[in-house]
């Protein structure tokens, strides 16, 4: 499941595009003004679906001004099929184009499939567990609130978080956050899991696990 952004100046296409990918249990945010969408917090989604021939701004100058500050996928929704379009569409950020008309089956396969394969490197920001981990301010956030963690706290939950679904020993979270020269040693992680859980918990958060014998995983 991802939060989807759909920024198209037809109403009738935007909502098409949400009962279609609705099914696949994605979260939908739509868009009907490229204008208004630029200053947004584009952190929290997974995937941007952009119309390019949109009045006032299209999906070209949009991708253009934004590509920098957005690490997920950004998909044009195109009638342009010429050649010269998607070459500049791609040249500028895009990772794929659809052509309108386009099948409901093909969107949601091409939509599911960007998800699945996107490993490139977060720079900027990525959401996971609900929470926004703002990399550049070293802050995470919760439904619009900052999360009171320390700095420390905050490295080892990005670290876990970027690494979901691995498990990692006490060691291998200390040299990550603290690297080699650090002054401590690997028992203070488990002290700084112990302070994250208890302020997680008021957010009814709990997406750190303890594999007994191993070490920690987010899930």
């Amino acid at each position: 499941m991802g939060h989807i952004l759909v920024v198209d100046d037809d109403p009738a296409m935007l909502q098409l595009i949400r009962r279609v990918l609705e099914k696949d249990q994605h979260l939908i945010s739509l868009i009907s003004d490229a204008r208004t969408a630029l200053n947004m917090n584009f952190s929290k989604y997974d995937l941007i679906l952009l119309d390019i021939m949109m009045p006032g701004l299209d999906g070209f100058e949009f991708c253009s001004q934004i590509r920098s500050c957005v690490d997920c996928p950004i998909i044009f929704l195109t009638a342009k099929i010429h050649e010269a379009d998607i070459v500049r569409g791609l040249g500028i950020g895009a990772d794929d184009y659809i052509t309108k008309p386009f099948g409901t089956d093909e969107l949601r396969a091409r939509v599911n499939a960007h998800l699945r394969r996107d490993t490139r490197e977060k720079k900027n920001a990525f959401s996971i567990s609900g929470i926004v981990f703002q990399i550049n301010a070293k802050e995470a956030e919760f439904q619009g609130e900052k999360l009171p963690l320390t700095k420390s706290e905050y490295e080892i939950c990005e670290y876990l978080a970027l690494h979901h679904g691995q498990t990692f020993a006490r060691e291998q979270i200390y040299e990550a956050v603290f690297g080699l020269d650090g002054e401590s040693d690997s028992s203070v992680i488990s002290t700084h899991i112990k302070n994250i859980r208890g302020k997680l918990t008021a957010y009814n958060l709990a997406p750190i696990k303890t594999v007994w014998g191993v070490g920690y995983k987010w899930v």
